[in-house]
């Protein structure tokens, strides 16, 4: 059955206003049949009283067992079912439970209710069930509506910028790229003069010849075509900005069992009591579990990671199921569907329990 067992508090109060309940009535006629047989008719008086207390058992063990409910479950939205169909356990097996848990609360100090809690807290399955659940086959489960499930962020596409590209793309022409100006090349000092008494007549008339101007660089290809000059990246050169915006390395997780066993989320991990992949399924770890009492199914769940970067975990049709706690909140998990974990999570694979954590 997919609902999850009933935690040892909701359990506890549903047991606390069900006996409210039961001896509220049991007390008041009490008070009733006294006033009306007086203190004369002292075990006339007893009769009657304990016939109000069998009466008002068996009405309540006879809507329990065709509703699966009573007062406290109401209150606590639990339910009682059977273990096997998840059905109501029927009259004949709510009139044979409820005496077990009236036994238990007769005033012996407590010794009765603490045993029957203990049975409950100590159930091998992970089920909670007590001695009286196991009398009927019988569990309590939890029927409150399940958390709704939080939705993938979508972060859309990333824009990837060319840089080839832009370098390729010419200047426009409204906008030509300006040119600098060559100084022109300085003019020619002026010829000493020589001190001579007579200068002969082609030195005096000499024309300054000015030096040729030196020869413009040359221009690449794409200066000739009119792009802008851009220099070619090294490669040994780093990114601009440095490491300051480098993608950000993608989340990885790691799942932790109550046996010791941990393992990182580096691919599908399969876990279970001998784990194997279907027919063509690729996996990166295989992690076999210990189980005492064989709830957990020989290949359980399968845990990865989708390709938007969500960890998932997914019952593989398992016989006992698998209990996702969020938050204290369990809800069961339906077989072959994916669901999300966060975080803190806890996935219980029959009895053995699985804790996802971040890897820092």
């Amino acid at each position: 059955m997919s609902a999850p067992a009933a935690d040892l508090d909701r359990r506890f109060y549903a047991f606390a206003v069900d006996r409210a309940v039961a001896w509220g009535v049991d007390v008041a006629a009490a008070v009733l049949i006294v006033r009306a047989l007086g203190t004369d008719q002292v075990w006339a008086a007893v009769g009657a009283i304990a016939a109000v207390v069998l009466v008002v058992g068996g009405v309540l063990a006879v809507v329990l067992g065709l509703t699966g409910s009573s007062p406290g479950s109401l209150v606590t939205s639990t339910r009682v079912v059977r273990e096997d169909s998840g059905g109501p356990i029927g009259v004949s097996a709510a009139l044979l439970r409820q005496p077990v848990l009236g036994v238990a609360t007769l005033p012996t100090l407590g010794i009765g209710l603490a045993a029957l809690a203990w049975t409950v807290a100590m159930d091998p399955s992970g089920r909670r069930r007590g001695w009286h659940d196991h009398l009927v086959g019988s569990v309590v489960v939890d029927v409150r509506p399940a958390p709704a499930e939080e939705p993938d962020v979508d972060l859309g596409p990333r824009h990837v910028v060319n840089l080839t590209a832009m370098r390729l793309v010419p200047v426009p022409e409204s906008a030509p790229a300006p040119r600098v100006a060559r100084p022109a090349s300085p003019p020619p000092a002026p010829p000493v003069p020589v001190p001579v008494s007579a200068p002969a007549p082609a030195a005096r008339h000499a024309a300054a010849v000015p030096a040729p101007a030196p020869a413009p660089a040359p221009q690449n290809g794409r200066q000739q075509l009119g792009f802008p000059l851009v220099p070619e990246p090294r490669p040994d050169a780093e990114p601009a900005g440095g490491g300051a915006h480098a993608a950000p390395r993608p989340q990885q997780w790691r799942l932790g069992f109550d046996t010791g066993e941990s393992v990182v989320v580096d691919g599908p991990v399969l876990v279970g009591r001998r784990p194997a992949p279907r027919d063509g399924e690729q996996v990166a770890h295989l992690v076999p579990l210990p189980s005492d009492d064989m709830s957990l199914s020989k290949t359980h769940a399968l845990v990865h990671v989708t390709a938007e970067g969500t960890l998932v975990v997914v019952d593989r049709g398992s016989t006992n199921g698998s209990i996702l706690i969020r938050h204290g909140v369990p809800r069961g998990l339906a077989p072959d569907r994916a669901a999300t974990l966060l975080a803190g999570d806890r996935v219980r694979l029959g009895d053995r329990e699985m804790l996802v954590e971040p890897v820092h």
